[in-house]
């Protein structure tokens, strides 16, 4: 399953379109949705693969330079720390990352030369030649390396947003995504998570994901005007109008989520929508939401609104 905040923010996306639009078809934007959860996952293991990539090109260059008719030393014995990081190499190499692709069709065929330019750009980077230039001390090293180059290099590639760019009119949005999703992948994986790749979003749960997405979707939009109601009455001074769109969609999915899904506990969604409203709402948005969902919390927990499935989830 992919990460549930991901698919919150998907969710959190649709219901905007939905309640911004006066003549919005709620089964047109659940498909979109749909589609777009799709399409990032696609995106997601696309970015995974350009370190197979990179690692390609970089081994390529290794034996060209053997070959040369005056090798030097440095030809013949090569600095291989880049070629042999581990992580690198485990994605590279690992297994359920290519039967995940092929699966789904993602691969780099027919786009050599964009490696080619983006390993000679990369082998000049600071990042690139201080982490050469260093003896190894260990998997936390190598994988805080992988990161920095990811979100400083790979990421912000204009050629390869180009490319992503023709595939998908939405490609800036859902490239935000997966390689917020490639980014935990890589904080996550362990030294000893070798010979293959132990990422929790690699194999993803269509059906449960898609689940979640529509449930949320469908009741938030089922319950909107009751929790419109509810919200605006524990809004101190605040008629439910002047209440920002996007604080008052994520309060709605707040309180949908604590109602229909039994066995999320309430802090870790209070937390969720908390960390949402961060990125995408105002700055005292964060405060606000968690004063509104607290008390409304504790008032449905108290009429049998909210009951949860499970030792501890209610307060947990």
């Amino acid at each position: 399953m992919l990460s549930r905040r991901y698919l919150r923010i998907k969710a959190f996306q649709g219901l905007y379109a939905y309640w911004q639009s006066d003549d919005a078809s709620a089964a047109r934007i659940e498909k979109e949705v749909l589609t777009g959860i799709d399409r990032t996952y696609d995106l997601y293991l696309s970015l995974l693969l350009i370190f197979g990539e990179l690692r390609h090109v970089a081994e390529l260059r290794v034996e060209e330079r053997k070959k040369k008719h005056l090798p030097t030393a440095e030809d013949l014995k090569p600095n291989r720390r880049f070629l042999d990081n581990p992580l690198i190499r485990t994605i590279a190499e690992s297994e359920r990352l290519r039967l995940e692709c092929e699966k789904h069709h993602v691969s780099w065929v027919g786009h050599h030369e964009l490696f080619t330019g983006l390993y000679k750009e990369l082998v000049q980077h600071e990042l690139f030649t201080a982490y050469m230039a260093e003896e190894p001390i260990g998997f936390k090293r190598d994988q805080g390396f992988v990161i920095q180059i990811f979100t400083e290099i790979i990421a912000n590639h204009e050629d390869l947003h180009e490319v992503f760019e023709a595939r998908s009119i939405a490609w800036l949005e859902d490239l935000d995504l997966a390689a917020a999703l490639v980014k935990r992948s890589l904080e996550q994986t362990r030294a000893t998570d070798t010979g293959d790749m132990n990422l929790s979003e690699l194999v993803r749960d269509s059906k449960e994901d898609n689940e979640f997405v529509t449930t949320l979707f469908r009741k938030s939009i089922e319950l909107g005007d009751e929790h419109e109601d509810a919200i605006a009455e524990k809004s101190s001074n605040w008629e439910s109008d002047r209440i920002a769109l996007t604080d008052m969609i994520l309060m709605k999915m707040a309180l949908t989520e604590v109602r229909w899904f039994e066995q999320i506990p309430v802090k870790v969604t209070m937390n969720e929508y908390i960390e949402i409203a961060k990125a995408y709402s105002t700055p005292k948005s964060k405060n606000f939401i968690n004063g509104v969902l607290d008390k409304l919390f504790i008032e449905m927990k108290g009429d049998g609104r909210i009951r949860k499935v499970g030792r501890g989830l209610l307060e947990s």
